[in-house]
């Protein structure tokens, strides 16, 4: 691992670094706050997904978090979205290839040598952080946006007691019937739409929901809604009864605006679970 930047940010060190993975089989660069509290032993953590086209920066720079996160000493981590370099397989298209990883386990070529990001977020990644920095492995919470939002909720569906609370910003919630997922679960993981089942938030909500708060943000105003499907998700919580604050938030956008609005909210959401006994 090397490191690619440290400054003082709110007390603490906002850090970026980069390292060779084997999950995606190329360098990966992610970003790292760490809060003064860790320089006194392990602080908790929570991780933050970004969507199409961002890399670690984008959250790191706009969202405004780094400061809540020192208020309650947490840590954060800002991966990238995808595998990126030479000889790693891109598109032309925004939405599939290099930036668009969705965070699945790719198996259909030319994906599947590099878009391992299942892989790299729930191991790689997580053993690569609690062996070199002074974060808590027990104390762990997810949220993101947009299509890292629908990573943000898959992820924490699809590994119990990993985390302990989840929230999205916009997350794409029914990707299965949505052209933002469809393309991009068929071209990575092949027609079979069984297989795709595991990447769909409204579809995991309805067979095994979360064990525990869930939190997610969206904006009435977001352009992309249609694509967002928040009403699936809705039904979806309603029927598992699954312990949930859903808000759509009038007049607001798809935007770090947004986002960077009812961050506190989030935060603040996700440190009372973080120190919870």
């Amino acid at each position: 691992m090397e490191t690619v930047s440290e400054n003082i940010c709110f007390g603490g060190v906002q850090g970026v670094y980069t390292h060779k993975s084997d999950a995606c089989s190329c360098d990966m660069t992610f970003g790292l706050f760490l809060p003064e509290e860790a320089k006194d032993g392990p602080v908790p953590v929570l991780w933050y997904l970004s969507g199409l086209t961002c890399t670690h920066e984008n959250a790191m720079t706009k969202a405004g978090a780094q400061g809540w996160a020192a208020e309650q000493g947490i840590a954060l981590v800002f991966p990238d979205t995808s595998p990126r370099g030479e000889g790693v397989a891109d598109d032309d298209a925004y939405d599939l290839g290099q930036g668009a990883g969705f965070y699945v386990n790719a198996t259909q070529d030319p994906w599947a040598p590099h878009f391992r990001m299942w892989d790299y977020l729930a191991d790689e990644l997580p053993t690569l952080i609690t062996r070199n920095f002074s974060v808590d492995e027990e104390r762990q919470a997810i949220t993101g946006h947009s299509m890292g939002g629908h990573g943000a909720l898959t992820l924490a569906m699809g590994l119990p007691g990993r985390f302990r609370s989840v929230s999205a910003f916009a997350p794409i919630s029914n990707p299965t019937q949505s052209d933002w997922g469809r393309k991009q679960l068929g071209a990575y993981l092949g027609n079979d739409e069984a297989k795709w089942v595991a990447h769909d938030a409204s579809m995991l909500m309805r067979e095994v929901g979360f064990d525990g708060p869930l939190l997610v943000d969206t904006g009435t105003a977001d352009q992309f809604i249609d694509l967002l499907r928040p009403e699936a998700l809705s039904e979806a919580t309603i029927a598992r009864r699954q312990q949930a604050t859903l808000r759509m938030q009038p007049g607001y956008d798809h935007s770090y605006f947004f986002i960077s609005t009812f961050m506190e909210d989030h935060v603040t959401f996700h440190a009372e679970a973080l120190y919870s006994e």
